[in-house]
């Protein structure tokens, strides 16, 4: 490749400008540049000006410099879907379509600058959008520019260094003790009465506990296993599928009562069947089904029994995943170690655990004082002297 794709212009002492045509833009027909400062002797600068240079053409003489972000996207989505779970790549399509493809997807991915993708985010940030859709958009991008660099299909990420909105804790909202009491006195006579149960009991989330299978209990040893998941894909179909990290596979030991229950809804599953193999083979050995013998559908569940329940009992409106912070927040709150906690919640470890329940520590610290303060003081039998 010839020397006249690149330029050296001088800045000031010492400093360099390197400017390398990158082609034009089909839309707007403006040519784009890779431009890079570089600090050092003209010698240094002509160096990283052909190391550069020939990185493009190379580049050039393959692709042409022509594939469109659209294009490379749909091939990127293609080699991650095999390795990502089915709910977490249909975010990704969906963020791509909504927030990248209309302004960047026609652009020839060796054109998008830092500058195109910053002014994306500055635009969802106008538009009222959360910090945390601003940041799922930009880590499926970042994601896919880290793989394209790798292909070698571009010479640095434009998503490096973008400056992001910061997100803030949604405040948690749990029931207390007397809330929770109030809740299983209204929910345990309904037809879901021992799911919600086990989900106040145990912190599973509601895809696990919808895709809980009668031989997932040790009634020996009074444990569940947590071995998958379950969720209406978007299409209607039923899907199971891998718990959210290989640490959320987990065993989980029963309250006594829990078990109980458990046990009186297997025989009355046994007496009166409701599942039809053929029609649902999808609930075969469910222990949650619903009363036409088909797997619990979360939505259906919030709104025609979760939320009318709340209701009834005059509850705050949370929502069905603030029971599993409930049922940590009631673990911490009377004792229980927090690395016992971090594994019945399938947690990446205890530290964890206490960051996202840091509202429990100050309870747990004024009980630990006065425990320790009991095996020091205990043995005086009133006021200590002073030296």
């Amino acid at each position: 490749m010839s020397r006249k794709l690149g330029q050296i212009i001088a800045v000031r002492e010492n400093t360099w400008m390197i400017r390398i045509p990158m082609g034009c833009d089909p839309q707007t027909k403006q040519r784009n540049y890779y431009n890079r400062t570089v600090h050092g002797s003209l010698r240094q600068a002509q160096k990283f000006l052909g190391k550069k240079v020939n990185e493009l053409g190379a580049y050039i003489e393959r692709d042409g410099a022509k594939i469109r972000l659209d294009q490379y996207l749909d091939q990127w989505l293609k080699t991650v879907k095999a390795r990502i779970r089915s709910k977490t790549f249909e975010s990704y399509e969906s963020l791509l379509a909504k927030y990248i493809r209309p302004s960047l997807g026609k652009k020839p991915i060796v054109a998008i600058r830092p500058l195109d993708v910053q002014a994306i985010y500055q635009e969802m940030t106008e538009r009222g959008l959360s910090p945390r859709t601003v940041q799922g958009a930009h880590w499926v991008l970042n994601a896919a520019f880290r793989q394209a660099l790798q292909w070698e299909m571009i010479l640095e990420v434009p998503t490096k260094g973008a400056k992001l909105p910061r997100i803030r804790r949604r405040e948690m909202r749990v029931f207390s003790v007397e809330e929770a009491k109030t809740f299983l006195k209204f929910a345990l006579p309904t037809m879901y009465g021992t799911l919600f149960a086990v989900a106040v009991t145990t912190g599973m989330r509601p895809s696990e506990y919808i895709g809980l299978k009668w031989q997932d209990l040790d009634w020996e040893r009074r444990t569940i296993s947590v071995k998958r998941t379950l969720r209406k894909g978007p299409t209607g179909q039923w899907e199971y599928g891998e718990t959210k990290r290989a640490g959320s596979r987990r065993i989980i030991r029963l309250q006594n009562w829990v078990l109980a229950r458990l046990r009186d809804l297997k025989q009355c599953q046994a007496e009166n069947p409701a599942v039809d193999p053929e029609e649902w083979p999808e609930a075969v050995d469910l222990i949650f089904v619903t009363e036409f013998g088909r797997p619990v559908n979360a939505n259906s569940l919030v709104y025609k029994h979760f939320k009318p329940i709340l209701k009834r009992a005059g509850l705050p409106n949370i929502r069905l995943y603030d029971l599993r912070h409930t049922a940590a927040t009631l673990a911490l709150t009377v004792g229980v170690s927090p690395k016992v906690v971090s594994e019945q919640l399938g947690h990446t470890s205890a530290a964890f655990t206490l960051d996202v329940y840091s509202h429990v520590l100050p309870h747990m610290q004024d009980d630990a004082a006065a425990k320790v303060e009991a095996v020091l003081m205990g043995g005086f039998g009133g006021c200590v002297t002073r030296p």
